[in-house]
This record gives structure tokens, C-alpha cells and sequence, in this order.
């Protein structure tokens, strides 16, 4: 087919990209500074068949519609223009260039001089142009049919306090799951099977955040070391899920997915990466916003037009204040959730999008318009809130309507169990939804995205038992990777026989998955740390697909016991609601009560004074979580009630006695789970103390106990019959006692009291 053979037509301006219609193909374009814009049309082998020059333009975007194209069909563009970098310009219609908007892309990148603008190695740099046609070493894009059968699939919908993410990678999940299929593992499909969603249902999270799908490019250093880009923060197209986590079936399998997932009552977030694209700075490849307009897609420094501004680390930042760049993430955003019905987004360093001139702006315009948007200010709105800019780092600054991954927590959680005095005061505010963050900006506990690690750091187990980093796989010399990780290896580098340091290493992994999942806010887990996955010390694992990165799901004994834990835990997140409350503690009593909501205890069994906050020895402190009096109020005003909880917390080096309070309406207190003993199977489970004696609170060790009596006053509150439903979902029959309640060998009849 040559250009005489192809019919063209006006064709519409929007919506931009190829958009089939049922008869035939759309395609528009943006280019602002463009002088012409060629689309270039190729056959199934990447051979080009003509190039048809765009001669309507319509508000800076150039289209046109041809009748006989159909699905299947391969495109990609030529921009003409000046190649002028002093002046923000690098047109250079020997640079083909994939479509920002292109929904699917059709063979790989292979790297090539040809793919860069300049001539690399000429002496002015990227001054000069290179003509060398880049069209054999560039993907295609693809024109795609959106048809899917999506029948009954509806969200989820899962409110945020009762959310439970798990972050994972698509292909290091599944790739070396057995009960797979091999030929699906490390696929959308693989993530879909039965295997792999059993799994995470019998684990108990409500949310996967995936690591980036979006289209990427392994950059061309790490090709050349024989790596990868793992992890996948190195985007070139916002629409189009990556093929290389692909079985077949391209975007419909991606669709797939998501169906199977929702129907297993699971949301699906997508981490996303609209700071910075694959191009790099002014010396990357021309792969496509550069050669379509570079003075409108990034943020390029004002005093010289040649260089970019870089607030991410990775040589450019898309020009947030250019409208059409704001209605390209909008647009995507908008397309992952309509056509492709995921349920919420993760920001990449996100204070990058928020910066209007060089601050960051929390009431940007990027904010401004997701709010106004009646489909992106309804799913869940995730921020990584920093950035590599001065003034990046915005931990409790972001708006309402947005959760925000809590450094803070992180960092604080991390400091405490590894050991260090004096900081009681800041975990104390990371486990009751960090108030001093997010209460004065009139946002609520599940603002806070709680977690100890995730996919860039240690691992959980790393965490335990490194105190360096050992990155040198990564062909960097041990250069890269956070230098400062808050971790104790507990007395050996690395693996060791040492029975007592292995057990040591356990209990802490324990300590910090309870902390994490008994704190207020919305916890997320990184996939593998729920059985003691290590990285081998690796702390930057970005490039390493391989087995440092993957699942290992081969368990022995420890392993299959820290995971049985984690699922008691998320049990115990799941059924008491005294550990998602909706609003903040306030400390003070209850209405109609005595009881305080919360009480900070020290080890002696009183509450904690101004002046012990601040002891610099102290690491050891309780708190009450009040449950037996009304605790909160559901949507409709209907009282909620709970157990009250007792947790107990050491990370001393030494064993101390703590005294149980006499808090009432409390007369004893059973143990529910000790992290001292392995598995959770300890010795004391079960025990009853009261108020006055006292509990051996093992060093470095949590535990959390159970009031009881459970339910006080039963007849007073209205448990039985109807209004029993409200505490107690399925809890059906009036004057039954719920079965976690039922302990009338010990108290008699609770109906009785």
C-alpha cells in the first residue's frame, strides 16, 4: 500500500490518539510548534507502507481519519519542525515517534544511535542533528478495538478504612508460583489465576497496588550490562499496559485481570509515573514527546532553553503547567478507569506534579482538577509526597481527597525496633493515624498510608538482618541505594547458624508486621514480607529481574509460621473495627461513659505523664483502645461497638513486668497474641490477668490483649436482637451471645450482668 492507495479524510481533532469508530480510524495529534506532521503507516512486520502527511490542524492538534483502517493496524508519527535545543526545539522528522495516546505498542526497542536526535560522540553534543532514519528500531503503535465483554464486573468499592493494600510486581509474584501455569507465570494472566488469587484472598488484603504497567523502556546502560528495568519507572506511553507482561491477549488480557480480581472482591491501584518520561535529559533518545513538541511537554530551565529541570532524579519533569500535558494525564487517568476499570492510582514522586512554578502548590492545578472530575475525584487517590526538588518532601500536605504513603511512619516504626531511646512519642502518633499530620487539615486516619517497607529499600527480613546495603549486582559499585535504612541486622551481617540471632530476626519481623496492622490508617504490605522474603541485602533491586526480585514461594517451617501470623493479623484487622476507626482518638471519655477512648500507659500500669513522654531511655509503653462502650457511629448514625484491646509494647533489650491498668468497665484481660512466641501458638494464649498483676512483656516483643468480660451492659447497648446486627455482622439469632463472646464457663451468663 502506498500513499496514492490510502483514502484520507478530514477527520476530527478529538479525541486525540487512533480511536476506532466502527468504520474506520481517527488519529489526531498535538504538536504546538510543529511546521508538519507526517503518519507513517506500517505493515505486521514493522516495514513501512506510506506516510501520509496531516494537512488539517484544529487548536494545535493535527488529524485526520482514514475509512479503511482497522484494529490491527500499525502507526507512528514524524514531526517536522526546527532542530533549535537553545531555543527548547528538537524536531527531527528522521525520528519516528510513538503516539502519546497510543493504546497498545507492537515489538520491542532496540537500542540504536539512530534513536537519538544529535549524533552521539559528534563535538557539539546534542547541538547537531542525526539523520539516520530510528523507524527499524523503534515499537509501533498499534490501533486497537475497545470492545470487551465485561458483563456484572462492578468495583469493589472498599471503603478506606477498611482498605488492606499489597504491593506487588506483576511479574515477580507469579513468576515462580508452581500452581501456575508455566506458560502464564509473570502475565496478567498468571495474576489472574485461580492460584494466585486464592492466595491473596486466604492472606486478607482488599487492594493490589502494581508496580508500573504502563508501556516502558529498559534504558540503554542497564541493556548493556545485560539488566533490566524491573521495576518499571521509566515510562513512554500512559495508555498502553506493557506487553511484556503479556501471555497473548495484549489489553483484553490486562481487562481480563481486572474482571477476575474485582470478582474476587479485590481493587486493583495502579502505581503511576506522570513526573518524568523515558526520554531522559537533553542527551536521551527521541522516542516521542521530544520530537513531538519538547518545549510543551517538559519543564525545560528558563535562563537556557537547551537543559531540562529535573525535580525527579531521572532528567526531566513533564511541564504540568502546559494544559495540553494536563489533559494528557487526565486523559489517562480517565481511560484506566473507564475503559480499563481499575480502582485507584499511586503517584510517583507526586509533589512533581504539584509544582506550579518551582514550589510545590498544593492547590495546583493538577489537585484542582481531579477534584472537579466526577470520575477521578471517586476512586482511591494515592501520593508518594515527595520529590528530588527543594521543597519536596510534603508528608502531611497533600488535600483533602488524598492518602498519602507516610514516610513518617515508616521511618519512625523502623527507629523505634531497632532500639533507639526517646522516640515513644513519635510512635505514638504513627499508631493512632498520625493526627499531628493530617487531623488540622481535616482529613482522617486512613489519610495515612502506613507501611515498614515496599518494593525500594530492604525487604522486611532484609530489614533484620543487614545494617549496610549490598547492592552489588546492580553494577554500580555499591553506589546506589539509600545509605540510610534505619535497620539492624541483630548482631551478624547477612545469613547466619546463629539459632538465637535467627530467632531474634523473627521476632522483630513479627513486632513490625503487628505494629504495622494494629495501627490506625490504612496499612500496606510489600508481597513477600508476609513470609520473610530477602533480597540478599539488596536495597535497590530496580534492575534485577531475576531471582534477588522474585517470589520465592519455596517456604520451609519459619517461613510458612511468619505467614500464618500475618493472616491471624489481618483477622484481627478485618474483624475489629477498634483498629479502623474513621476519626481520630480524642483521649478523652466516651459520651455516657467513664471510659476513655484511649489511654497511654507505662509499665506500671498508669497513665503516661507530659514529663515521660519526652524520657530519652524510654521504650516500653501500652495503650487502651476503648471498645466496649460505643466507639464510633457508622454512616447512618448507628452505634458500633467492639472489643476494648490492651497493646503492649517493648523494644528494650531486657524483659520488663508491665502492670495491668485497672481501667474499667474491664475485670480481666486474656492474652490474644504474644510476637515472643513463634507462630502464635505461645504459651500464654489464653491466660487471664487482671487489673494489678503483672505481664512478663518479653524484650523486643509486642502483645495484645483482650478485655473481658467482652460486652458489658449488654441489654443497656441493645446487642440482642436487631441492633446485635450492627455490631456483629451476621450475627443473626436475638439472645444468642456472638461466638467471640461466648465465654460463660468463665463469667456465666453475660445476659445476666
Amino acid at each position: 500500500m502506498n500513499n496514492q492507495q490510502v483514502a484520507v479524510w478530514p477527520g476530527q481533532p478529538y479525541p486525540l490518539g487512533a480511536t476506532w469508530d466502527g468504520l474506520g480510524v481517527n488519529f489526531a495529534l498535538f504538536s504546538e510548534n510543529a511546521t508538519k506532521v507526517e503518519l507513517c503507516l506500517f505493515d505486521q512486520r514493522g516495514r513501512q507502507t506510506a506516510c501520509l502527511e496531516l494537512k488539517e490542524q484544529t487548536d494545535q492538534i493535527w488529524h485526520c481519519y482514514l475509512p479503511q483502517a482497522r484494529p490491527g493496524w500499525l502507526y507512528a508519527y514524524r514531526a517536522h519542525g526546527p532542530y533549535a535545543p537553545e531555543e527548547g526545539h528538537r524536531f527531527n522528522p528522521a525520528k519516528l515517534l510513538l503516539d502519546p495516546y497510543a493504546k497498545d505498542l507492537a515489538g520491542d526497542l532496540r537500542w540504536h544511535d539512530a534513536l537519538f536526535g544529535y549524533r552521539i560522540g559528534g563535538r557539539k553534543e546534542d547541538l547537531a542533528p542525526d539523520r539516520r532514519d530510528s523507524a527499524r528500531y523503534l515499537p509501533k503503535c498499534r490501533v486497537i478495538d475497545p470492545a470487551f465483554t465485561w458483563g456484572d464486573d462492578r468495583p469493589p468499592a472498599t471503603p478506606w478504612h477498611d482498605t488492606v493494600i499489597y504491593e506487588l510486581h506483576v511479574k515477580g509474584f507469579t513468576k515462580l508460583l508452581p500452581q501456575i501455569p508455566e506458560q502464564l507465570r509473570g502475565t496478567y494472566a498468571g495474576l489472574a489465576s485461580e492460584p494466585a488469587i486464592d492466595y491473596l484472598r486466604r492472606l486478607g488484603v482488599t487492594a493490589v497496588e502494581l508496580m508500573p504497567v504502563h508501556a516502558l523502556v529498559d534504558e540503554r546502560h542497564l541493556v548493556d550490562r545485560g539488566l533490566r528495568n524491573y521495576w518499571g519507572y521509566n515510562t513512554i506511553g500512559f495508555f498502553a499496559p506493557d506487553k511484556r507482561y503479556s501471555a497473548a491477549a495484549g489489553v483484553n488480557e490486562f481487562k481480563s485481570m481486572v474482571k477476575a480480581l474485582h470478582a474476587a472482591g479485590i481493587e486493583v491501584i495502579l502505581d503511576v509515573v506522570y513526573n518524568h518520561t523515558a526520554e531522559g535529559n537533553q542527551l536521551g533518545p527521541t522516542l516521542a514527546f521530544r520530537g513531538i513538541d519538547n518545549r510543551a511537554y517538559y519543564r525545560l530551565e528558563p535562563d537556557n532553553l537547551r537543559y531540562y529541570r529535573d525535580y525527579t532524579g531521572c532528567g526531566n519533569t513533564l511541564n504540568m503547567q502546559h494544559p495540553r500535558v494536563l489533559q494528557l494525564i487526565m486523559d489517562s487517568l480517565r481511560y484506566w478507569v473507564l475503559e480499563m476499570h481499575v480502582d485507584g492510582f499511586r503517584f510517583d514522586l507526586a509533589s512533581a506534579l504539584a509544582r506550579e512554578l518551582h514550589e510545590v502548590d498544593r492547590l495546583g492545578a493538577f489537585f484542582d482538577i481531579i477534584h472537579q472530575d466526577p470520575v477521578l475525584s471517586q476512586v482511591k487517590l494515592i501520593a508518594e509526597p515527595w520529590d528530588l526538588g527543594e521543597g519536596g518532601y510534603q508528608v502531611g500536605n497533600f488535600p483533602v481527597g488524598w492518602t498519602e504513603w507516610n514516610g513518617r511512619y515508616r521511618d519512625e516504626v523502623r527507629s523505634f525496633w531497632k532500639g533507639e531511646g526517646g522516640a515513644i512519642g513519635d510512635l505514638a502518633y504513627r499508631l493512632t493515624g498520625s493526627s499531628d499530620l493530617y487531623e488540622r487539615g481535616g482529613r482522617r486516619p486512613y489519610a495515612s498510608i502506613n507501611f515498614i517497607t515496599c518494593h525500594d529499600g530492604f525487604t522486611l527480613r532484609d530489614l533484620v538482618s543487614y545494617n549496610d546495603k549490598h547492592n552489588e549486582a546492580n553494577g554500580e559499585d555499591n553506589r546506589d541505594g539509600e545509605s540510610h535504612n534505619r535497620s539492624w541486622n541483630c548482631g551478624a551481617e547477612g545469613p547466619t547458624d546463629d539459632a538465637e540471632i535467627n530467632a531474634l530476626r523473627v521476632r522483630q519481623q513479627r513486632n513490625m508486621l503487628a505494629t504495622l496492622l494494629l495501627s490506625q490508617g490504612v496499612p500496606m504490605l510489600c508481597a513477600g514480607d508476609e513470609f520473610g522474603r530477602s533480597q540478599q541485602g539488596n536495597n535497590n533491586a530496580y534492575c534485577q529481574d531475576n531471582e534477588i526480585s522474585w517470589l520465592n514461594w519455596e517456604l520451609d517451617e519459619e517461613q510458612q509460621g511468619l505467614l500464618a501470623f500475618t493472616r491471624r493479623l489481618l483477622q484481627l484487622h478485618r474483624r475489629h473495627r477498634v483498629f479502623r476507626r474513621q476519626h481520630f482518638f480524642q483521649g478523652r471519655s466516651l459520651k455516657g461513659s467513664e471510659v476513655k477512648d484511649i489511654v497511654w500507659l507505662t509499665p506500671g500500669g498508669s497513665e503516661m505523664s507530659d514529663e515521660e513522654w519526652s524520657q530519652d531511655f524510654a521504650r516500653c509503653l501500652g495503650l487502651f483502645l476503648a471498645g466496649q462502650v460505643m466507639v464510633e457511629e457508622d454512616e447512618r448514625g448507628r452505634p458500633m461497638y467492639d472489643d476494648s484491646f490492651l497493646l503492649l509494647i517493648n523494644a528494650h533489650h531486657e524483659e520488663i513486668p508491665f502492670t495491668i491498668p485497672d481501667l474499667p468497665p474491664a475485670k480481666l484481660w486474656q492474652v490474644e497474641l504474644d510476637t515472643f512466641w513463634p507462630g502464635g501458638e505461645e504459651p500464654a494464649s489464653g491466660r487471664f490477668l487482671r487489673p494489678g498483676e503483672q505481664f512478663p512483656l518479653a524484650a523486643r516483643s509486642l502483645a495484645l490483649l483482650v478485655a473481658q468480660p467482652r460486652y458489658v451492659n449488654v441489654q443497656q447497648h441493645h446487642i440482642f436482637g436487631r441492633s446485635a446486627k450492627l455490631a456483629y455482622p451476621g450475627y443473626a439469632a436475638p439472645g444468642r451471645l456472638p461466638e467471640s463472646a461466648a465465654l460463660l464457663n468463665v463469667h456465666g451468663d453475660l445476659r445476666k450482668k
